[in-house]
């Protein structure tokens, strides 16, 4: 379950870059790959390994989970409540036609949103709720 939400993030992240046009900064490359990570741990390792699948499971709900953290971490650096890395973050916004050549893609800028949510931190949301799906699933006892 938790491989198969990883991967449906991913595929989305890559819909917005590649069909949205939204170029990715380098701390969503970041919240990526624990990501691919937890869909190839939760979809081809517990398939291959079923005598570890249940430390699988948990492996893939933390990689998920910590994505969705520095998701949130982004996100406050997006609304000014925390310092992001001097590498990843711009004082000024590009002004396109200005002549000055396009930097890259800033983390603390918000390039989309939806409802005054960032897609990071919409990645921090769905992260979170497959993390804790994933540990709820993995809390209950299953009769033999």
């Amino acid at each position: 379950m938790t491989g198969a939400g990883a991967l449906a993030l991913i595929l989305g992240a890559l819909g917005f870059q590649y069909l949205g046009h939204i170029a990715p900064c380098e701390m969503c490359h970041w919240q990526r790959w624990p990501h691919i990570a937890a869909a190839v741990i939760g979809l081809i390792g517990v398939a291959i390994w079923k005598k570890d699948a249940r430390s699988l499971a948990i492996a893939a709900s933390v990689l998920v989970a910590l994505s969705g953290l520095i998701g949130a971490y982004q996100t406050g650096m997006q609304w000014g409540l925390l310092p992001g890395p001097d590498a990843c973050t711009v004082d000024h916004a590009y002004v396109m036609g200005s002549g000055a050549p396009p930097p890259q893609v800033s983390c603390n800028a918000v390039t989309w949103s939806l409802f005054g949510l960032s897609l990071a931190a919409y990645n921090a949301v769905f992260s979170f709720l497959i993390a804790g799906t994933g540990a709820f699933l993995l809390r209950r006892k299953h009769g033999a």
